[in-house]
């Protein structure tokens, strides 16, 4: 098996919360912080995204109030694998705002905790398990 990695898109300056959590459980924590103000994100500008395309599962806590930043999820949607487990941090009212993006994809109310990373590490799990 391909070693098992879960990207963490977070805002710049966050930290990623139990990610050592998840180390121990076997994956490794890759992060990304999105484009830097003025730039675009490769897989809107159709590089594509080696770290995202790799990844066996993925934490978005971007902004879904900025454009680019629900491009980037409804990127996720339209070109990762179907199966891979994508679960979304929302802020207060996103969730209903949003919905049509956030159809078919794990919402979380509130940053991620080790009972929240234990869920989607044992999803990635038997994703990795039905390759074999």
């Amino acid at each position: 098996m391909a070693e098992s990695y879960i990207l963490f898109d977070i805002p710049e300056g966050s930290q990623v919360n139990d990610g050592e959590f998840l180390e121990q459980l076997g994956h490794r924590v890759m992060v990304c912080h999105g484009p830097q103000p003025g730039a675009q994100c490769p897989l809107l500008t159709g590089e594509g995204c080696a770290l995202a395309e790799a990844a066996h599962g993925i934490v978005f806590e971007l902004d879904l109030d900025r454009d680019q930043h629900r491009d980037i999820l409804s990127q996720y949607k339209d070109s990762l694998r179907s199966d891979l487990p994508i679960h979304v941090a929302v802020r207060s009212g996103q969730a209903t705002k949003y919905a049509d993006l956030v159809t078919g994809l794990k919402v979380w109310n509130h940053s991620p905790v080790a009972g929240d990373l234990d869920a989607l590490a044992a999803e990635v799990e038997a994703v990795d398990t039905e390759e074999e």
